[in-house]
Formats: C-alpha cells, structure tokens, sequence
C-alpha cells in the first residue's frame, strides 16, 4: 500500500510539473519559436538619385523597424550616385542598426553607381539581381567646365572610408578601395566570384527564400532569420521627405536655383511687379537647400521667418496680395521642411502640420479678401465722384517756372509747365496729363490768342 501511494504521488507530481510546462508556454509568448517567424521584415525601394529626402526616409525607417522588433531591413536600390552627406549618414544607419540590413540591386539592368556602390559595401547581406552592376564611385566636383575628378585628397580619403566598411563587413577590401581609386565596375557574376556580394536574386522574394534559416552576427549578435511567410513592411515617404528629395535632386536644385536667380533679376529690372521678386527669393532658398548649402533645420526656420516677413510686408504695404500668397507659400514650405522633434510624441508632428495648413488657408483667405477691396477702391477712385479726379482748367496762382501752383475747383494743385516755359500767375491753363499729384499744364487756348492779338 505504501508503495503504492508513492507511486500515486509521484504521478500527480508529473503531471503537475508537465502542466506548468504547457501553460508557460501561454504564459510568457516571448520565448515562442512561433512569435519569432513572425517578426516583421522592411523592404524599402530606392530608385534613383541619393539624396537628403532619401536619408530622412531610411534614417525614420530603420527608428520604426527597431521600435517594432523587425528581424531584416531589405534596401532594393537601382541608383546612378547621389550626395555625398546623404551616402556617409546612409553608411552610419547600415552599420550601426540593431538588426542585418540586407541591400539588393535590382531588378536586371538596374546600377548602383557611386553612392550605390558605398551602401551596397555598407550592408550586412549584399546581393544583386543578374546583369546588374556596381562601381565607378570616384567622387568628381563640378565646375563650368563639367563633372571631373576631385583632388586626390578627397579621393583617398575615400577610399579609406570604403575599405574601413568592407573590413568591417568581411569583403574584399583592395576591391573596394578600386570602387574610388580605378573607378572599377563589377557585374553581378563578377562580385559575387570575387566576394563582394553574398547572393545572387532576381526580386526581394527570391532572396528572403535563400536567407531563410541562416545565421547573421553583427555586433557580436547571432541573428536567426526566419524570412518566409514573414510578415512585410514597404513604408512610403511622407510630405516632408518627399519635398526634400525632390528637391536635392542635383538636377532639380540647380534648376530651381537658376530659376530663383532670374526672378530676382527680372523683379530688380522691373521694379514695382512684385510677382519675381517674391518668387525668386523662395526658390532661391530652396535652390541653396537642394545644392545641400543649408541643412534641413535652417531651410525650415529661414523658410517660416521668411513667411512671417511676407505677410507682415503684405500687411503695411499694397502688395495686391502676392506679398501674402508668398508668406503664406513659404510658411507651408517651412513646415513641412521643420524636422520633427524626437522628444514629441508620435502624433504631434502631423497635428502641427495640420495646424499650420489651416492657419495658412486661413491667411490666404483673408489677404485675398483684402486685395480684393483695395483694388475694388482703386477702381471706384477712377471711375468714381468728379472730386478725386484731376481738374481740367485752372488758373496759376504761383507762377510757373516751370513748377508752381495753380487753383481749380476751390482746390491747390501742384502744377508745371509742360513745355517748361515761363508761366505767369494769373493766366488760365489747361491740364494736359496728372501724374500723382502733380499736374502737366499749357496756356488756354484762349490767353495764348489774346497774346498773341495783343502782338
């Protein structure tokens, strides 16, 4: 009996133990193998230049990917080079993020020129798509004479950075170096033979199909990839960076730039239109912007003091509303380029951007009403009562030599003479033309025939 009721007791023991093993697993869902295939994947598209907008994009991406536990972050990138600043930020996101960053270039035919060639070099995975290629990343400086190689300074110095991340990223270093040195280009077959890729893919689907399962350390962290039927991210820009590369696109800057610069010239040429002149200064701060001569946090502020000064300029003066239209545009402009301010929460950025588009909304409409009444004012005071009108006749009554004053309909008139003869006081005259106040008058008819009976 009492082996028996050991037994018994060991049972229930076993079963209990068995019990609190099943039920942990509900329990704490974090040590799931489940919950670990479900860790998202980001997959973000570059096709094109590398600008300013592009490394605000990934810069917030890879800050959400982290924020959300990601497992991956894919960069599909087809672009000819871009901006330096923008490459070397893109360079220190790679290298530093939390998880593996995986770069392709693709689809077939598609480049990763230049900069491309420093963020393919910077990535923890690097393949490309068959009849792709990479290289040619020699830095050039443009004058009026074109694109040409920089001083060797700068190109070594490069060259030291490119070796520095394929060290560090376990890939050729002496070919990665030629990337700047020799302009060297390799295909995907040959950077694959040579190592400087890991992979050979077609899309993004091919390669998460051929890193599912493996193993990638980065920072002294093995990380486990469970790539299929993971769930995928493909964020798009906002507002705000799709503006900004827009405009640090090299072509579009300098087109902008110019077109600012003749604004500015045509409105100094012609005085008085406004339009030009108010036009020309926006663009050409988002000229200099674009060129990467202001950084995003001084275009935003320049861009809303430059606003606030329109609209103050359209307030005390008759800017027939084109003073306000402009604050008011480069306001908005100022808004959208304002970074966000990371100690904010989430949401305030876009509430802040709604409360500015209202405000501004609200400006416009209240300095269209404006301009609208001035000029409805200045009409009714052309077409309006005789009494603002010029006079016709008149009699001098300070001679005219040839400025004077003449009096007509109860009222004083500064008057000169047209022909800038001598015209007594006390003669009639006729008014020839106004401008201002100031009136261009000639002797009546009628004196000019008694002088000349008198003769």
């Amino acid at each position: 009996m009492k082996n028996n009721y050991i037994i018994s007791h060991k049972l229930i023991l076993t079963a209990l133990i068995l019990f609190c093993l099943v039920g942990g697993l509900f329990i704490f869902p974090g040590v799931s193998s489940a919950e670990t295939e479900e860790r998202p994947i980001y997959v973000v598209e570059v096709d094109g230049a590398v600008t300013a907008g592009l490394r605000s994009f990934l810069e917030r991406q890879i800050e959400a990917a982290e924020d959300d536990g990601a497992q991956l972050f894919v960069l599909q990138m087809n672009t000819p080079g871009g901006l330096v600043d923008a490459t070397l930020k893109i360079n220190e996101l790679f290298l530093n993020a939390d998880f593996p960053v995986a770069v392709l270039v693709a689809p077939s035919g598609a480049i990763a020129g230049s900069a491309g060639a420093f963020i393919l070099v910077s990535s923890d995975i690097a393949a490309m798509a068959p009849g792709t290629t990479v290289g040619a990343a020699m830095p050039v400086a443009i004058s009026p004479e074109g694109a040409e190689a920089t001083d060797d300074k700068t190109i070594q110095f490069y060259a030291s950075h490119m070796r520095s991340m394929a060290k560090e990223q376990g890939r050729p270093e002496d070919l990665a170096e030629k990337f700047v040195t020799e302009n060297l280009t390799l295909d995907a077959r040959e950077a694959l033979e040579e190592g400087m890729i890991e992979h050979l893919a077609g899309s993004v689907p091919e390669l998460l199909e051929a890193l599912d399962g493996s193993e990638i350390e980065k920072q002294g962290v093995t990380h486990q990839l469970n790539t299929v039927d993971a769930p995928i991210e493909q964020p798009e820009m906002n507002l705000r960076e799709g503006l900004q590369d827009w405009l640090s696109d090299p072509q579009i800057s300098f087109f902008v730039l110019m077109i600012g610069f003749l604004g500015i010239y045509f409105g100094l040429s012609a005085p008085g239109t406004i339009v030009p002149e108010v036009s020309g200064l926006i663009l050409l701060v988002l000229g200099i912007y674009g060129l990467g001569l202001f950084d995003t946090n001084t275009t935003g502020i320049i861009m809303l003091l430059l606003g606030a000064g329109l609209i103050a300029a359209e307030i005390f003066t008759s800017g027939f509303g084109i003073l306000g239209i402009g604050g008011a545009a480069s306001l908005l402009a100022g808004a959208v380029l304002l970074p966000t301010e990371p100690l904010m929460e989430a949401d305030w950025y876009g509430t802040f951007l709604v409360t500015v588009v209202g405000t501004v909304i609200g400006l416009l409409i209240i300095v269209l009403v404006v301009a609208q009444r001035v000029l409805h004012s200045r009409r009714q005071h052309k077409g309006g009562s005789t009494y603002f009108n010029p006079p016709e006749k008149g009699v001098v009554i300070e001679e005219l030599n040839p400025e004077g004053m003449i009096k007509s309909r109860g009222e004083l008139w500064k008057a000169r003479s047209s022909d800038n003869q001598r015209i007594p006081k006390g003669t009639e005259v006729e008014v020839e033309k106004a401008e201002t106040l100031q009136l261009w008058v000639r002797p009546a008819e009628e004196t000019q025939t008694r002088s000349e009976d008198t003769d």
